[in-house]
């Protein structure tokens, strides 16, 4: 598979990897036609394998090559990540107080952002989109170092990276379109609505991807602004709702077989 993606340029390989990651939300989304509700200590499970998976990429994937970059270069190896990671971090910070959206399991009187009368269903996919948006950026940067030739930027290092973020999109898909489905909406547009929260993945990549190859010294700044963007997502979101129930050991150990997972397939590939 390798080989095969070395023939394709950044972009294209960016439009599959996060392609991939939307196919992933789609098949979680999927789960609507087979079930009306989930398991909640399956879910609490995934959604700390998601953040788990997560943690490991934001390092694994994206910190650690930025430090090795701006090391290569000669300038001061922490600085780079460090304003990149914080960047990463302010900006979905700003993003969850403007943009109106509602965490599954929540009542609407507890959406966050700009208060709006915009339907449930909605809120529930802004939710997702808004930390999917950081994860396409991740793609997007982690294919657009390899072409532009940075040392530690791999080829496989960037597939294992989309390969991870699609295992861990799965159950996004399902928790926006099962709580749908449970409050009557229709199979086919809970699906609909679920795999939607994905699309935004393929088109941050790309923005990722080019800013990459048109600015090359904001690299180092690009991959850790996407490391503390997902960061932010895991210690705002994916935790604290995996543990919403009290399945805390359920979820600790999703995080840990995430995090190995993810590890795994970095150092393996990369």
């Amino acid at each position: 598979m390798l080989i095969w993606f070395q023939h394709l340029s950044a972009i294209q390989q960016t439009m599959v990897g996060t392609g991939f990651t939307w196919l992933i939300t789609a098949l979680g989304a999927c789960l609507v036609f087979f079930f009306k509700t989930i398991n909640r200590k399956v879910m609490d499970g995934m959604l700390g394998g998601a953040a788990g998976v997560m943690i490991a990429a934001s390092f694994w994937s994206l910190l650690a090559p930025a430090i090795a970059m701006v090391e290569e270069s000669g300038g001061i190896a922490w600085l780079p990540p460090l304003i990149g990671f914080l960047g990463g971090g302010l900006f979905l910070w700003i993003t969850d107080k403007i943009l109106p959206h509602l965490h599954p399991g929540f009542p609407i009187n507890e959406a966050e952002g700009i208060h709006t009368n915009w339907h449930r269903s909605i809120l529930l996919v802004l939710a997702i989109t808004l930390h999917n948006i950081p994860e396409g950026l991740a793609i997007g940067v982690a294919f657009g170092a390899v072409a532009a030739g940075f040392p530690g930027a791999t080829l496989g290092g960037a597939v294992a990276l989309a390969i991870g973020i699609g295992i861990q999109n799965f159950p996004e898909g399902a928790a926006v379109s099962v709580p749908l489905r449970r409050e009557g909406m229709s199979r086919l547009k809970s699906f609909w609505y679920g795999q939607l929260s994905g699309f935004v993945e393929p088109v941050a990549g790309l923005i990722g991807a080019a800013a990459v190859l048109l600015m090359r010294p904001l690299l180092p700044y690009a991959l850790s602004f996407a490391a503390g963007a997902m960061i932010y997502v895991v210690a705002e979101e994916l935790i604290p709702e995996s543990q919403a129930e009290k399945h805390s050991d359920v979820a600790t150990i999703g995080v840990m077989v995430g995090f190995a997972v993810m590890m795994t397939l970095d150092v393996a590939l990369g």
